[in-house]
């Protein structure tokens, strides 16, 4: 998939190796949002990160209400296909972007395969858990998803944590 957007960010980890970040790949329910609707500060972290990186939200849809996420602009909402598992649509839904250069954030069952294939993988532990298959894949756990969008915002917070 050919998606346009900004150059991205650049991590140098030390005693590590550089990541360059240019796509980060989100799942709504459970991540972002809680019976459907956005979690305290997501929307104004979405603003400020949507100049930094290609943002995209990868959803099923549970409750309807992806379609309100359209109005903020820079964000790319992606329904995923009904009839195909959820995690094998958007782990191949990070690998058409380029895992390399992906971070991916989530919580449930269907994330684990996408935080297997990206770069940079953040398991969120928020109001609705996260499982043990998310936080074997990640790379980082946040405590919740502004947390985890601050990572990308203050990079020095992140090779600090992923330093070895």
């Amino acid at each position: 998939m050919d998606f346009t957007g900004p150059e991205g960010l650049v991590f140098d980890i030390p005693g590590s190796s550089r990541m360059v970040l240019r796509h980060l790949v989100l799942d709504l329910n459970g991540t972002l949002a809680l019976d459907g609707r956005l979690l305290p500060g997501v929307a104004e972290a979405l603003v400020a990160l949507k100049d930094l990186l290609a943002v995209h939200i990868v959803t099923a849809d549970t409750f309807g209400t992806a379609a309100s996420l359209s109005d903020m602009d820079g964000v790319r909402v992606h329904r995923l296909p009904s009839g195909q598992p959820g995690g094998e649509a958007k782990a191949e839904f990070v690998v058409s972007l380029g895992p390399d250069h992906c971070a991916v954030m989530g919580n449930g069952a269907n994330d684990a395969a996408m935080m297997r294939k990206a770069a940079l993988g953040i398991a969120v532990l928020g109001p609705e858990g996260c499982v043990p298959d998310v936080l074997a894949a990640a790379a980082v756990v946040v405590r919740d998803p502004v947390a985890g969008f601050e990572l990308l915002l203050y990079p020095k917070r992140l090779a600090a944590t992923l330093r070895p």
